[in-house]
């Protein structure tokens, strides 16, 4: 089979592309060099290797040897993974939104050899339809107009890129007070569904930094509704088929408001997002469905998703056998038949399976004879139902879920995205170390500690430079502000965890390097390029917190942790600045910046420091540390001297050298601000000291 020039690339989704009869380019010199010497405008495909409708647009128009003809004469063609490459991606995405008012994936860009945009689209089909162009008749126009009418098109593209710069620039005014987070609590309860949970109309997406952002609201202001709010959202999602009731793990967002007919995508982001926000929600409400989808979650992440190394993958399709969602769904039928005459149609009862199916196709509105499982009602309700007991219910579950599980893997899976990123790996290492507290499973602390020596030694390299992406024995791609802030959250919260000072030094290391290499000394805040990136017409800089957090809505609230767990103001004043810089962008519209108003929280917040200094072996030791670690406390942060060791946490936090143990146990000293209290050796005067109102 020909191949093109992506053969030689490591990302999955480009490698999917390989055998296509598109004359494709990876992002090169090469490419817009070939552009320029062929006289040709550019086109540019972004999307990712778990994008359905990518995959749609490749077997519609990319696969086709006609479409493929038109797009070699007309075009230089280049592929890019924005997985790989979020910065391209966030530069053209910005032109679709400005062209177009939507953005989405895959996206379709046209442009000049020197990289100026003069069209914007997502998905094209390769006719047209009910009034949307078809690939072939714009490429037809493009070459018509590029050959006969060109000054159009360069002035065009002259104009979109003058406004591009534009679509990166945020007001600064004066520092932001509280009445932003009372105002982004106030859209949230507004665009709130009171009848399924989350929020906006269909499609529903998780967006966990909005959940966690209510959870600190809840615990800053004791606002019932907002816990509330989170609590029925996070139910609703794991009873939905937006769960992996077989396998575990959240597929991508829900097409529908009920939460039941998702993309069927699995995202390393949203196992690590979500995994947090119902850890957090546990810690407050002791639920244990919430305790018991996080620790679900890490069980799908470490069985399928982790490399030998400890990396772990970024994502699994949705399609399968050319049907998205196939690997997922059940005929009433097979699933009884595996389950047996008792158990199957008890199972497919709770689990709303029908004969008929239980969701309709969205092009025809017919019932598809096949079905996606979920719950309508608790497993406590439906125990109750059936006079016997939730655990007796759960117990008789796992056991056919094993089975239905054993059945379905065998099968044909979904694509693997089997490339490592460091940013995502960032996210879940900081997921795992909490988990390892909150569900006092020590396995994951020691699989986010492999996860972090991975990185280390496989994605930084000689400079002490972040790489972002790895895979089949090779790191490569400069890393961005979303990997370096991301890592350095894994890496406090490793360091919450294991107490183990290495993290908290390379947490600092790491963000000294994102300081030098990605600070806007003159606006404030970070860019998602280095310095030393040039291949971009502008150098984008991103504050919404979309599917994933922004760099500098993460770098916020690493800043003020930083600050508070090495007694060094410098990181403090940064992070002032950084806020400053984005104040008036976020006061506008707060609801949209919901993980940066998590940092605004905890530098508004009373914030505490506490620091142990004993035996970490010791069991007075370990009831302190139990005690802190069950509590919800986001602003307080907590570090552990051993007493008679080698001083290495006084290297990192001067301030901790001349706190020492008394009477030979372990003792707690509570600062704000860097003022410690009087020591204490007591647990129950601990908490009083942590949970008291200045």
């Amino acid at each position: 089979m020909q191949s093109n020039r992506l053969i030689n690339e490591k990302s999955p989704y480009l490698l999917q592309h390989a055998h296509n009869p598109v004359d494709w380019y990876p992002w090169s010199d090469a490419a817009f060099q070939k552009a320029a010497e062929a006289d040709k405008p550019v086109f540019l495909s972004i999307g990712y290797a778990t994008c359905h409708w990518c995959h749609v647009m490749e077997r519609e128009s990319f696969e086709d040897e006609e479409a493929a003809g038109y797009l070699n004469d007309t075009f230089i063609p280049i592929k890019v993974d924005r997985e790989e490459r979020p910065d391209i991606d966030a530069v053209y995405m910005a032109v679709c939104q400005m062209l177009t008012g939507r953005g989405g994936w895959p996206l379709t860009i046209f442009m000049t050899p020197d990289k100026k945009p003069f069209f914007a689209g997502t998905y094209i089909p390769k006719q047209g339809r009910f009034g949307q162009g078809g690939l072939i008749d714009i490429c037809k126009q493009v070459k018509q107009l590029w050959r006969e009418d060109r000054k159009k098109v360069l002035d065009s593209a002259e104009s979109i890129s003058g406004h591009l710069n534009g679509a990166f620039a945020f007001a600064g005014t004066a520092d932001i007070d509280e009445s932003a987070l009372d105002h982004a609590y106030e859209m949230s309860a507004q665009s709130y569904d009171p009848h399924h949970g989350g929020f906006d109309p269909a499609p529903k997406f998780p967006t966990p930094h909005r959940l966690r952002f209510l959870l600190h609201q809840y615990d800053r202001t004791g606002n019932e509704n907002a816990l509330n709010m989170v609590r029925h959202t996070l139910t609703a999602m794991r009873h939905g088929g937006i769960w992996d009731h077989i396998g575990f793990g959240f597929h991508r967002y829900s097409t529908d408001a009920h939460w039941l007919l998702p993309h069927f995508e699995k995202m390393l982001y949203d196992q690590a997002l979500l995994a947090t926000a119902y850890l957090e929600a546990y810690q407050i409400t002791g639920d244990p469905l919430l305790g018991k989808t996080a620790e679900e979650i890490f069980t799908y992440v470490l069985r399928d998703m982790t490399s030998e190394e400890g990396g772990f993958f970024a994502a699994e399709d949705a399609d399968s056998e050319g049907e998205e969602g196939k690997f997922y769904i059940w005929t009433r039928f097979e699933f009884e038949s595996v389950l047996g005459p008792e158990e199957g149609p008890f199972w497919a009862d709770i689990l709303n399976l029908t004969a008929e199916g239980n969701f309709a196709d969205e092009s025809t509105g017919k019932k598809t004879g096949v079905n996606i499982p979920h719950l309508t009602r608790s497993f406590q309700e439906s125990a109750e139902a059936l006079d016997l007991t939730a655990l007796e219910l759960r117990d008789r579950w796992e056991k056919a879920r094993a089975l239905l599980f054993d059945h379905r893997e065998k099968r044909i899976h979904p694509l693997k995205d089997d490339k490592v990123l460091t940013d995502w790996n960032g996210l879940l290492i900081a997921a795992l170390a909490l988990g390892a507290r909150v569900l006092k499973n020590p396995a994951y602390a020691e699989a986010a500690e492999k996860a972090a020596r991975f990185i280390e030694t496989r994605l930084e390299d000689d400079h002490g430079r972040l790489l972002h992406r790895y895979r089949e024995g090779e790191a490569g791609i400069e890393a961005h502000a979303d990997d370096y802030a991301f890592m350095i959250w894994g890496l406090t919260e490793l360091y919450r965890t294991t107490f183990d000072p290495q993290h908290l030094a390379r947490a600092v290391k790491l963000q000294e390097r994102m300081v030098a290499d990605f600070w806007d000394p003159e606006s404030g805040g970070f860019y998602l390029t280095a310095e030393s990136s040039r291949d971009l017409p502008v150098r984008p800089k991103e504050l919404y917190d979309g599917a994933v957090p922004s760099a500098n809505s993460v770098a916020l609230l690493n800043l003020l942790r930083l600050s508070r767990l090495t007694g060094d103001t410098k990181w403090e004043e940064r992070a002032s600045a950084l806020s400053r810089g984005f104040s008036g962008s976020v006061a506008k519209h707060p609801s949209a910046f919901t993980q940066f108003l998590i940092g605004l929280d905890f530098a508004m917040g009373q914030t505490r420091e506490v620091v142990l200094v004993g035996d970490p072996d010791s069991e007075e030791s370990r009831r302190m540390t139990t005690t802190l670690d069950e509590r919800f406390a986001p602003h307080q942060v907590v570090l552990f001297k051993p007493a008679g060791a080698e001083n290495a946490l006084a290297e990192i936090a001067e301030f901790t050298r001349s706190l020492n143990q008394e009477a030979d146990r372990t003792t707690a000293y509570v600062c704000r601000d860097f003022a410690c209290s009087r020591p204490t050796t007591d647990v129950d005067t601990l908490i009083e000291l942590v949970t008291e109102k200045a």
